[in-house]
């Protein structure tokens, strides 16, 4: 079974990856939780002492675990230095990269279930056991990351001109592009466009977790399957 493992990026489209900038935990996680929310505002009509639900926006997504990192020589006997453990970890998720003037940007992912683009928004770390002279051997650490979307990809999803809407598209298991095409646009012809707009080289199969931008629809491209 794989690890989890994070890793680090200098730019938020995530196609530069950090110099040794990726840590696999130890353990993997016996929980992730993923939050996803949806604001309104309150409105009262004049007419009605009743509020109601004006869409407001979707905040980023959320999620979070804990990792246990254990350096007593038991899960695996190469790994027994807990603070150099600790340093590689802040290295990638929460130190301060000078090159970017910020964290670093992270993808979370493990095996081919979950791909999450984030930035790290919570970080706290527990000692739970320890040598007889107090050296720590192993540490909690509770960790939330936030979904990352890039500026210019936000641009384009808040495009209030285009005549169709455009839509941000987050991949399951056995996606297509035909069968995403057909969903947003009513036609399984179009998925050379969206591929073409995502830059994708190679989209027989799509990775699970991973996020496409549709953008309105241009009848031109249009591909007779």
């Amino acid at each position: 079974m794989s690890n989890l493992q994070l890793t680090a990026y200098s730019d938020g489209t995530f196609n530069t990856k950090v110099a040794g900038g990726s840590y696999e935990v130890m353990l993997n996680p016996d929980k992730l939780q993923w939050n996803r929310k949806v604001q309104y505002n309150e409105e009262t009509s004049i007419d009605s002492s009743a509020p109601s639900s004006k869409y407001n926006k979707t905040p980023s997504e959320k999620l979070s675990f804990d990792l246990v990192i254990d350096c007593t020589g038991v899960v695996n006997p190469k790994r027994l230095d807990l603070p150099s453990e600790i340093d590689q970890l802040c290295k990638v998720i929460y130190d301060y990269n000078g090159n970017i003037h910020r964290p670093n940007f992270v993808i979370v992912s493990w095996g081919g279930g979950l791909t999450f683009k984030a930035v790290l928004v919570s970080f706290s770390l527990s000692y739970t056991f320890f040598k007889p002279d107090g050296t720590p051997l192993r540490a909690k650490a509770s960790l939330e990351f936030a979904s990352y979307v890039d500026p210019a990809t936000l641009a384009k999803l808040d495009d209030k001109k285009s005549p169709d809407m455009t839509h941000l598209v987050e991949v399951v298991e056995g996606d297509t592009l035909p069968q995403i095409s057909n969903q947003i646009y009513r036609s399984p012809n179009y998925f050379v466009q969206i591929a073409q707009f995502n830059q994708l080289n190679k989209f027989r199969r799509l990775k699970p977790g991973s996020r496409l931008v549709v953008p309105p629809l241009q009848r031109e491209r249009v591909v007779n399957a």
